[in-house]
C-alpha cells in the first residue's frame, strides 16, 4: 500500500491519515502546521502547508525527524506521529496542559490492543503513571498486559522549555538522534527527572500501522466508535 505513497496518505473513509490529523488539529483551535517528510515527501505539497525534509529519513528513527523540525519550528510544539488519527477534543485537551512535557494516553488501550493483535503484549509497551498524573516508566517490553496501566497513542505537548530539555537529551550522546525512538526519549527523560504529565483520552483514536489495523479502523469508524471531523468541523 506504501508503493507510491508515505504510510500517512493511505485513507481511511475516504481521506489520508494525514489530512485527518489537520482536520483535528485545526478544529481544536492550531494555526500552524509543519509536516517532516521522508519518504516520498513531495507527496505531501498538497496539503499547501509547510514542510522540513528529513534527508536520513531511511537511516535515523522518529527522533531523528523530530530534531530536524526543532531546525525550523520552535516551542511551543505539538507533535504528532502521522500514523494515527484523533478528535480534536484529544488535542484540545493536552493544550491545556499547562506541563512542559505532556502526552496523551488511552487508559482503556486494551480493548483496542486485542482487536489490533492476537497477544496484545506483542506491541504493548509499559506505562506507569502515579497518582499525581506524572508518568514513572513508558516505552519497556511487558509480558503481563494488567501491568500496563496505558498506551501512548503519539500526540505530545511541549513547551518552549520542553523543547529545550528534549533537544539537550538528543544531544547529550551522538547516536541519540539517529537511533531513538520516540517512547524511549521520553523514557530516558524521565529517568533523567524530567516531569511528563499524563493526559487521558479515552477512545475515538486509532493507530494504523499496516493493514490489518486498516481494517480495524475502518470497522470502528462503521461501528460509530471512531467519529472524526473532517476540515472544517463536518463529522463523518
Amino acid at each position: 500500500m506504501t508503493d507510491d505513497r508515505p504510510k500517512g496518505l493511505v485513507e481511511l473513509n475516504g481521506h489520508a491519515l494525514v489530512e485527518w490529523q489537520i482536520a483535528s488539529l485545526e478544529n481544536a483551535g492550531v494555526q500552524n502546521t509543519t509536516i517532516v517528510t521522508g519518504y516520498l515527501g513531495h507527496k505531501f505539497e498538497r496539503f499547501g502547508l509547510s514542510t522540513v525534509s528529513n534527508p536520513d529519513w531511511n537511516k535515523t528513527n522518529m527522533v531523528g525527524s523530530l530534531m530536524c523540525a526543532f531546525e525550523e519550528v520552535k516551542g511551543p510544539v505539538l507533535i504528532s506521529y502521522s500514523d494515527i488519527v484523533y478528535r480534536p477534543e484529544l488535542v484540545a485537551s493536552l493544550l491545556e496542559c499547562s506541563a512542559d512535557v505532556a502526552i496523551s494516553y488511552d487508559p482503556d488501550w486494551l480493548e483496542l490492543w486485542q482487536r489490533r493483535f492476537d497477544d496484545p503484549c506483542e506491541d504493548a509497551e509499559s506505562f506507569r503513571i502515579g497518582d499525581d498524573g506524572y508518568i514513572t516508566e513508558i516505552g519497556k517490553r511487558v509480558a503481563d498486559p494488567m501491568e500496563v496501566q496505558g498506551q501512548f497513542m503519539g500526540l505530545i505537548k511541549l513547551s518552549e522549555k520542553g523543547v529545550s530539555l528534549v533537544t539537550d537529551m538528543v544531544l547529550s550522546k551522538p547516536e541519540y538522534r539517529s537511533k531513538l525512538d520516540m517512547t524511549s526519549l521520553l523514557n530516558l527523560l524521565i529517568e533523567a527527572g524530567v516531569k511528563v504529565k499524563g493526559v487521558p483520552a479515552n477512545g475515538h483514536w486509532c493507530e494504523v500501522d499496516d493493514q490489518a489495523d486498516l481494517k480495524v479502523a475502518q470497522a470502528l469508524v462503521k461501528e460509530g466508535r471512531l467519529v472524526l471531523q473532517a476540515r472544517g468541523g463536518r463529522a463523518t
